[in-house]
């Protein structure tokens, strides 16, 4: 992955040598007292009003898996990184959650469902997107909800994944699609931004069971 201007990455990074600088990024670490707030209150909306199990897939240093545990939710974490994941446990020791070495495209999870599947910036780098979603509304129990942070970075070379795009991709699924944008929101950033930045709650229509084969 390559880095570009504005701090955003594509999928050929080192992700383990760039954990030790990853949380001073103001929306990776949230740090600042008022970037923290604005993501809490916005992954409080976003997701179930219950305490539930949310699997947060690429989930970096944990600072999404932290407000999500600290609201109440059970986490389970994946990511590549075991750097990272380092991180991630010491930033939510005592917590009931945990961390797992794995790809976000096929999460190391067995046969465990979630009510939530929380994803910010990972889908876009990942190939073969729609299988990659199907696979996704596979780990959600009857009810459950897709939460996708993602966007379009760079002016000169524009990387991500446009929200039309997404909400195309997501329609096969069914359900109800709401599409949030977080672009004129400078409180999440750190700064003022002007590229397309967003949010997808999607409530998939559950996955069909397949028919036991006729004799």
């Amino acid at each position: 992955m390559t880095s570009n201007s504005d701090g955003t990455t594509g999928p050929d990074v080192d992700w383990d040598a760039r954990a030790a600088t990853f949380d001073e990024e103001s929306d990776h670490g949230l740090r600042d007292p008022g970037v923290r707030r604005a993501w809490a209150a916005r992954l409080r909306s976003w997701l179930p009003e219950r305490p539930g199990d949310v699997l947060d897939l690429g989930c970096g240093t944990g600072s999404l898996s932290l407000l999500a545990a600290e609201q109440g939710h059970r986490v389970t974490g994946v990511d590549l990184s075991p750097a990272m994941l380092r991180l991630a446990r010491a930033k939510l020791a005592g917590r009931d959650a945990r961390f797992l070495t794995g790809d976000a495209a096929a999460p190391p999870v067995g046969g465990r469902r979630f009510d939530t599947v929380l994803v910010r910036h990972v889908l876009w780098t990942l190939p073969d997107q729609g299988r990659v979603l199907a696979h996704w509304r596979e780990l959600l129990r009857p009810g459950g909800r897709l939460v996708l942070v993602e966007g379009v970075w760079g002016s000169v070379t524009p990387v991500g994944i446009p929200a039309g795009r997404l909400t195309a991709l997501l329609a096969p699924l069914g359900g109800r699609i709401q599409v949030e944008r977080l672009s004129d929101d400078p409180a999440l950033w750190g700064k003022e931004v002007d590229d397309e930045r967003y949010a997808v709650v999607a409530l998939p229509a559950p996955a069909a069971v397949p028919m036991p084969a006729g004799r």
